[in-house]
């Protein structure tokens, strides 16, 4: 004999399992599940802590950069102010020279016996080769055109042989340390 209780036929390990979709619809919702997204208002309103952050980062760097920037113009200002210093310096102890320069020119020059002319063009060769070694060159004069960025004109001549604005007779040298005119060469002009 057999000891079914099972009115409907049925065995108690058979009885039907429930289906995945209804245990998902009886299930509760999981409490990991990440909170609605505030409004957009709200977001605008409390910005979040990385935005936060790169904010400052930004800011931080855009000084950085600007600091950066200042320094350097401040170093290359500061370079051409030793550099013009130093050039005005140069020239203003040459300039101090020069009228040394003028009176060997002019006792060399001069009617003497040999022994002092040779002497004295010796030592007027000596400052030039040194004004030479500083940068210093003589602005050529007679036989030019009048250029009143190198020349002074002092005197005028008419004279037919001579073109117009043509420099005569140099009376003073002048010169030029580097592109610099340190002294002006004073001439007579021709018109």
């Amino acid at each position: 004999m057999s000891n079914k209780k099972n009115s409907g036929g049925k065995k108690p390990a058979e009885e039907k399992a429930p289906d995945a979709a209804q245990v998902k619809e009886e299930a509760p919702a999981p409490e990991a599940e990440a909170p609605e997204a505030p409004a957009p208002e709200e977001q605008e309103a409390k910005p979040t802590e990385a935005e936060t952050l790169k904010k400052s980062l930004d800011e931080l760097n855009d000084r950085y950069l600007r600091m950066l920037a200042e320094y350097d113009n401040y170093r290359r200002r500061s370079q051409k102010e030793r550099e013009s210093i130093y050039a005005d310096v140069r020239a203003s102890t040459v300039i101090k020279f020069l009228p040394v320069y003028d009176n060997l020119a002019r006792a060399a020059q001069h009617e003497t016996d040999d022994e002092t002319r040779k002497g004295v063009e010796a030592i007027l060769t000596q400052l030039k080769t040194i004004l030479e070694g500083l940068g210093v060159t003589e602005i050529p004069a007679v036989g030019k055109k009048f250029d009143p960025a190198l020349h002074e004109a002092l005197l005028h001549i008419d004279d037919e042989k001579y073109g117009e604005g043509e420099i005569v007779l140099e009376l003073e040298k002048g010169f030029k340390l580097g592109d610099k005119v340190i002294r002006y060469a004073k001439v007579q002009v021709a018109n």
